[in-house]
């Protein structure tokens, strides 16, 4: 069964902008109770506000504590606001900073799930189904969830049940006697538990919630026994009825409410607690050792490979630290990927303790069956040979260091190839096979160069080889030729694209056994409208 946790910030820009100018205070016990007192940086004990501009108003976007017992509110002017509180003190707001923290939040909670996003500029979805028995049950997992989070210094409310809709109820609109900070409505007994909220728990527009008062429809419960067309003719507009509907049957779990992780969900990840919070790159190590033998055991288990694995470190101060390696290729050998990561450990900053480390698999399919016979044994150990050596020199050197050619649907050389990183799914499926029996094909030099170079040629008109030709300064005198190889201009490029002119490619030796690849663009006979012909040198041969 689903099971959804909606988590509720509600001072979440003030404490942001407190937890980037200083270190913050940790309780003093491990509590679940409500009672947040502020952190005594930024606006602690006196009237504190953010500011932002709304309509060509300054107005108030956030208060704390001693704001509110002022009897302010966010939504209001500043000038008005002034005139309550004369010494409020007031920052402007920063809602990219505030999105890029809570990104970074929602991440941190990927720890307990790998399913979380950010909901709204103050909330977090955690979607932890199959996950709470990993800490105990699902009680435990909201108590160290809030325990965690009030060690940095951030107050939260959490609601857990079946839909989204009724977790972001239960977590923002707990009755004001209950002293947990976390509310849990039990598999199967939604209904029940939204029954006492107030209709503005549904996620209305105000104007909705403004109507069903003044019908007397003050709570959720009220709305069950009405026949949903009746409920719906009493809006004005149709629209408005649908939504008042919708969103009932969405926390009811009537209607599927789809929600999108921050990344994405992969089924092949290991997670491993430490009662100690980790402080030493030993301790890591010995960590991704057990993560692999257990990741890599389920790949070779089930049939599949991965061609990349990330490593995740969750800290005490709620930071991640991550490290990440590629491979060419699908793999689950854990002696493989151990080495791989032995160049990138440097990136895990433990900061003030690591307490989780959790493994993942990307990229992943199947294994493809290996040939196992003596003909084939030599070649398939070569196979891997290479491919772990560009593993391993892709890791120390970067992937934009590491290149393998793949075939590129062109006649021109110079697009017939391209340069990919090796991590990087080569195109298929497009080189000439060597052992080809069809007709004999044109041979291609060895070096090719990065660009035709131009050079100076004697040759027969109009469509013989080069006698002489002259390349960096220095003569050459043709003693055998062949050709020409004709390569025709692509007139299907895009509009705007100069496919260049026709081209005959020769292969010539000149006498002292040095062999070349020229090529003429354009035609002797196409001279008075194309201009004359010119000669390039586009290779060399062995």
């Amino acid at each position: 069964m689903r099971r959804v946790v909606s988590l509720w910030l509600p001072q979440w820009t003030i404490e942001r902008l407190r937890r980037s100018e200083g270190p913050h205070t940790r309780p003093a016990r491990r509590t679940i109770a409500a009672g947040k007192p502020d952190s005594p940086s930024v606006g602690a004990a006196a009237p504190f506000a953010l500011v932002a501009a709304q309509n060509g108003r300054l107005c108030l976007t956030a208060v704390n504590r001693a704001a509110r017992h002022e009897g302010l509110v966010a939504g209001q002017t500043l000038a008005d606001a002034r005139a309550i509180a004369p010494h409020l003190t007031t920052r402007p707001a920063e809602p990219e900073a505030d999105a890029r923290a809570l990104r970074a939040l929602a991440d941190w909670c990927r720890r307990y799930t790998p399913w979380t996003s950010p909901e709204g500029t103050d909330g977090l979805w955690l979607d932890i189904s199959g996950c709470a028995h990993l800490f105990g049950g699902e009680t435990s997992l909201l108590y160290d969830l809030l325990h965690r989070l009030k060690q940095q210094g951030l107050s939260a409310q959490a609601g857990l049940a079946d839909t989204p809709g009724a977790a972001w109820a239960l977590a923002r609109f707990m009755p004001e006697t209950a002293r947990l900070e976390a509310r849990i409505a039990d598999p199967g007994d939604t209904r029940q538990a939204l029954s006492d909220l107030p209709v503005a728990a549904l996620r209305l527009p105000p104007d909705a919630v403004l109507l069903l008062h003044r019908l007397g429809l003050r709570t959720i419960a009220s709305l069950y026994p009405l026949p949903r067309a009746s409920l719906a003719r009493r809006f004005r507009a149709t629209e408005d009825g649908v939504a008042v509907l919708r969103r009932l049957d969405q926390a009811l779990g009537r209607e599927e409410e789809p929600l999108s992780p921050l990344t994405p969900v992969t089924a092949y990840r290991e997670r491993l607690d430490f009662a100690d919070p980790l402080l030493t790159a030993q301790g890591v190590e010995q960590g991704l050792d057990r993560l692999l033998g257990y990741l890599c055991a389920r790949l070779v288990k089930t049939g599949y490979g991965a061609r990349g694995l990330c490593l995740s470190a969750y800290r005490t101060d709620g930071g991640v630290s991550r490290a990440g390696i590629a491979t060419g290729r699908t793999e689950q050998t854990a002696s493989h990927f151990r080495r791989l990561f032995q160049d990138r450990l440097d990136r895990i900053d433990p900061g003030f303790g690591i307490d989780a480390l959790v493994l993942e698999a990307e990229h992943l399919s199947p294994m493809q069956p290996r040939q196992t016979t003596l003909q084939s044994g030599g070649q398939a150990q070569e196979s891997d040979a290479v491919s772990r050596l560009t593993d391993r020199l892709t890791g120390r050197l970067g992937a934009s260091a590491v290149h393998r050619l793949v075939p590129g649907a062109s006649h021109r050389p110079e697009r017939a190839e391209h340069h990919l990183p090796t991590s990087d799914t080569p195109t298929p499926g497009l080189w000439q096979d060597p052992d080809h029996k069809g007709p004999a094909r044109p041979r291609r030099p060895i070096k090719l160069l990065p660009r035709p170079e131009a050079v100076k040629v004697l040759a027969e008109v109009p469509e013989g080889p080069p006698l002489r030709f002259t390349w960096r300064r220095a003569g050459h005198r043709t003693v055998r030729a062949e050709g020409p190889e004709r390569i025709a201009p692509e007139w299907w490029l895009e509009a705007g694209a100069d496919p260049g002119r026709l081209r005959d490619y020769y292969h010539v030796e000149d006498d002292q056994g040095r062999r070349f690849w020229l090529f003429r663009e354009g035609l002797y006979q196409l001279s008075q409208t194309d201009g004359p012909p010119r000669w390039f040198i586009h290779g060399l041969f062995a």
